[in-house]
This record gives C-alpha cells, structure tokens and sequence, in this order.
C-alpha cells in the first residue's frame, strides 16, 4: 500500500513563462523530491492558475505577462492546491485505488488524516468519487467511493500502518517544497522567496511540524 500526495493537471494550453511539461487535462502529477525541473515548473503553474484572481480584489495588479499570473498566488490570503493524498494498493496487478481525492479537496488538508487517526475518526476528500477514511478501533477503514455504486473499492489497515503512510507522503511534500524552492531560484529569481512561501501555505507546510 502506498500513499501519495497527487496534484490534478490541466493541459499547458501553449504555457511559456517557464518549461513545463505536456499534460493531459485531469490527470495526475505525484509530488515529490524527485520531479524534473519541468515537472515542478508545471505544478508550479498549475497551483497559480488555481488560484488567479481579479486583480482589483487584491491590490493593483502587475502590467508584465509573469507578475499578472503570479499574482494571485502571491496575494491571495486562501490558496488552494487542488487534489490530495491517493492511497493504492501496489501489491496487485491492477493498482486498485482506495483513496482517490475527488473534486473540491485540497493537498492542504492533508492534516484531515490526522484527524482521522487522532480526531473525530472519520474525513471525506470530496466528491466523485467521495473516498473516505474512518477509524475503527485500531483500524482505518478507506472507502473508494462512499455514495457509488455497489461493489467500490474498501480495505482495512492498522492505525499504525495509515500514521507511517501520512508521515511519509507529508515527507514526500516537505521534499516537493525544498525542490520548488531551489527551483523558484533559478527560473523565478526575482519572486523565488514569496512564490516559495506561497506554495508552502497552499500545502499548509507553512506550519508543519
């Protein structure tokens, strides 16, 4: 079993404010500390895109084409990083999924998992599917999809197993941080520090422990 923090996709549509790779709308990109440089500038530009604004609602806007699509990630009190933490079981040939983050779940609620474990016992991370995760004594019980169709995907794991999947797909964040850092450096290097600080607050990594 494994667990993944995914961030959803949309094709590039022509992007060119810094290489980033081609994408299919509505997939998947898996963050880590082992993305290419491009992989990391498209989730980087997926992230922004999330959350553009109009430009009156949070101050004067920048006149050049990279100010205007940074600014709402650099202006924004809410950010939001669309999708969340997949877990699959990689032990069979087909990778069934238990967990897969449906639409309005953000990677910055991560810490419902948390919750999970040592909380009200139960989260949802959102709709179609709407995957959820409840605790049952010293298990966790993950559902595919709660409202779907008889016969979707439902495992148990120990709480201790789903606390070492949580600690290590938060690493796997941690890790996707320090590399957009060091890439926002190099590509990005008069915004590097808010743009770093931005996507740290969308990952709610801002005040991780």
């Amino acid at each position: 079993m494994v667990m993944q923090p995914v961030l959803e996709i949309f094709a590039a549509d022509d992007f060119a404010l810094w290489p980033v790779v081609e994408h299919e709308s509505f997939g998947c990109l898996v963050l880590n500390g082992k993305l290419t440089p491009a992989e990391v500038g498209t989730a980087v530009m997926r992230i922004a895109d999330r959350n553009d604004s109009e430009p009156e609602e949070h101050g004067p806007c920048p006149t050049d084409p990279l100010g205007i699509f940074l600014h709402g990630l650099l202006t924004m009190p809410d950010l939001v990083a669309t999708s969340g933490f997949r877990v699959t079981d990689t032990t069979t040939t087909t990778g069934t999924v238990f967990v897969e983050p449906g639409r309005c779940n953000g990677l910055g609620t991560w810490r419902d998992w948390l919750d999970v474990l040592d909380g009200t016992g139960c989260a949802h991370f959102g709709h179609d599917p709407s995957s959820t995760a409840e605790r049952v004594g010293d298990t966790v019980r993950l559902t595919h999809d709660a409202y779907g169709t008889d016969g979707s995907p439902v495992t148990e794991l120990p709480a201790d197993q789903v606390r070492r999947l949580v600690a290590d797909a938060q690493q796997d964040l941690q890790d996707f941080l320090g590399l957009a850092g060091a890439w926002a450096e190099q590509h990005l290097p008069a915004h590097a520090a808010p743009v770093t600080a931005a996507l740290a607050r969308a990952l709610d990594l801002a005040s991780s422990p």
